[in-house]
């Protein structure tokens, strides 16, 4: 499990320059390779093709994914690169189909994908607070961020046949980013990587 692959999501458009996405694809990547794992990046604000963004997928034993949140989704630039990136990987070591069959098409939606035995995790950046989350009649009824906005991302990453790592999310980046809150998220980010990734095994993750 020596191979990481991550995609930064953080858009460059309109007030958005994407600095707090590129800061954070450096601490992953700086952490991971301390670490000794080998790791690609990809910035989706560059041009790609996505032949060889499929084959990156395929290289890799985990996708980490660094995206903000924007009304409630990825960025469209992230969703771009996936609908091209995975049509390129149809067949291709990404997916094969829905999972069903003719003769019963009303089960095993959702099985059809071609990257079992490989893992992912999602970080978000948000503007809104944590306790928009978690406090009762605040905004988000008390739905964590993957039980809501990720949930079809969640989905997305299941139905190619991806496992869930434990993902981390940033809050109030934009309203209330200072220096103090950086650095503890720094801090904190660099741990739950640590947590999550030393000493991984196979074993441990299937």
């Amino acid at each position: 499990m020596k191979k990481i692959f991550i995609i930064n999501g953080g858009q460059t458009f309109a007030h958005s320059g994407g600095l707090f996405n590129n800061t954070l694809t450096d601490w992953t990547q700086q952490t991971l390779e301390d670490l000794g794992y080998e790791v690609r990046v990809t910035n989706i604000n560059n041009p790609f093709d996505a032949n060889e963004e499929a084959e990156n997928y395929k290289w890799a034993d985990t996708i980490i994914y660094h995206t903000p949140i924007w009304w409630f989704q990825v960025p469209n630039a992230l969703k771009k690169y996936i609908d091209e990136v995975f049509t390129a990987g149809h067949n291709n070591g990404i997916y094969a189909n829905d999972g069903r069959s003719r003769k019963n098409p009303d089960i095993n939606y959702g099985t059809g994908g071609l990257m079992h035995g490989k893992h992912y995790m999602v970080t978000s950046s948000w503007n809104a607070p944590k306790t928009a989350f978690t406090l009762p009649g605040e905004f988000f009824d008390e739905h964590t961020e993957d039980e809501g906005v990720l949930f079809g991302f969640h989905k997305m990453n299941q139905f190619i046949g991806l496992k869930r790592i434990e993902g981390f999310h940033f809050h109030d980046l934009e309203k209330n980013c200072t220096e103090e809150r950086l650095n503890m998220y720094h801090k904190d980010y660099v741990q739950h990587l640590k947590n999550q990734f030393i000493n991984i095994t196979e074993a441990q993750l299937a």
